[in-house]
């Protein structure tokens, strides 16, 4: 099997994954109690639910709701529960599509997904798209600059380890690694924002936001600046606890790498040791660190960030994902789901090619 070949058959397998997980979260969310409509009709109540839609007056969204938790469009236990006039209920089933089957409201959703087409959000109304490429930029910055500057840190710091192994640089330095292991990203930001934001000691970086509000008034290099200003703390928050894994891997791989016996040949050769160093082993040992960048960026722009965009009052993917799971906006929770899904194979892909740049003694033809 060539490279070509390899590419299509994984660009191929690509779509039944992504359909098993839908298959497998909306099976999940028809037993979650708690769903849209129990929010609406608590909210109808007086209860505060969280769930900001206003429900009883609005048209809503006829074609483009598709969850329901146990199969909201039959027979309903809050119905006598909650005591409301029958055609309130139907009017807020159908305004969110829970008046279809099960079977209709997946297989819309399917085609509609496919389209990139995720509908508008249960309780602001608004696209669910446009809610995403909002709030793209706080999760790309903090994603971007965080994985930069811990590959930046942990690659050479896991090579020198690796050279100076059972020194007191090594023990020095794994102690520290332990350390901000130990630490949560969370706990980090807090104690960042006592030092230097302004908590207890030097108000020296703003604490929320990721630019200032004048940002379109400032020139090129003030806003470069502004945004650094800004984004500073955050990123050092996400490092803190990336970097100790990512550090250790590369000193373990270099490690192993470096008692092989092509290593000896090398050296018996006449090569230098950064030849050997750089020359053979680093193209070995840093395959299994390129193994761990899909995870590693996965986790970093989607998930990691979560605390942190918390914290900082940063308004990004992984707050809007959290807020979407509180007030049940399966909208915005299957979207977000979906698109992580996609880009995390996507990024699987990049991967097994990254690996060719790398080493081009690596065979696709036994792979799927």
């Amino acid at each position: 099997m060539n490279l070509t070949t390899y590419i299509i058959r994984r660009l191929g397998l690509i779509i039944p994954t992504l359909f098993g997980i839908l298959v497998l979260n909306f099976a999940v969310i028809q037993l979650a109690p708690g769903g849209p409509v129990e929010q609406a009709i608590a909210n109808l109540q007086g209860y505060n639910t969280g769930f900001g839609a206003s429900v009883a007056g609005s048209s809503g969204n006829d074609s483009g709701s598709n969850y329901s938790p146990a199969d909201q469009g039959g027979d309903n236990a809050y119905r006598g529960s909650m005591g409301l006039p029958q055609e309130v209920i139907e009017r807020i089933e159908k305004q969110y599509g829970f008046d279809k089957p099960w079977w209709e409201r997946f297989a819309t959703m399917v085609i509609n997904y496919v389209q990139f087409d995720f509908g508008d959000s249960y309780f602001s109304g608004r696209p669910v798209v446009d809610m995403i490429i909002e709030r793209l930029p706080v999760s790309i910055s903090l994603g971007l600059w965080s994985t930069l500057l811990t590959y930046l840190i942990s690659i050479p710091l896991g090579i020198r380890k690796a050279v100076k192994h059972g020194s007191t640089f090594d023990v020095a330095t794994s102690m520290a690694v332990v350390v901000g292991y130990a630490i949560p990203g969370f706990i980090f930001a807090i104690l960042l924002i006592v030092l230097f934001a302004g908590g207890q000691y030097f108000n020296w970086f703003p604490l929320r936001g990721l630019v200032s509000d004048n940002f379109h008034q400032l020139s090129t290099g003030e806003q470069i600046l502004d945004y650094a200003h800004h984004i500073a703390l955050p990123t050092l928050a996400m490092v803190i606890g990336n970097f100790a894994t990512l550090t250790m891997l590369t000193k373990n791989s270099f490690l192993d790498e470096i008692h092989k016996q092509y290593v000896l040949t090398a050296r018996a050769k006449g090569c230098t040791e950064r030849q050997v160093l750089y020359g053979h082993v680093f193209r070995n040992a840093m395959l299994i660190v390129v193994a761990g960048l899909p995870v590693a960026l996965i986790g970093i722009f989607f998930t990691s960030g979560l605390l942190v965009e918390y914290i900082f009052s940063l308004d990004g993917l992984g707050l809007l994902s959290y807020n979407a799971v509180i007030n049940r906006d399966y909208q915005i929770v299957f979207a977000t789901l979906y698109i992580f899904s996609l880009v995390s194979l996507v990024l699987k892909l990049m991967s097994d090619l990254t690996y060719i740049a790398i080493d081009p003694r690596i065979d696709f033809s036994g792979r799927l």
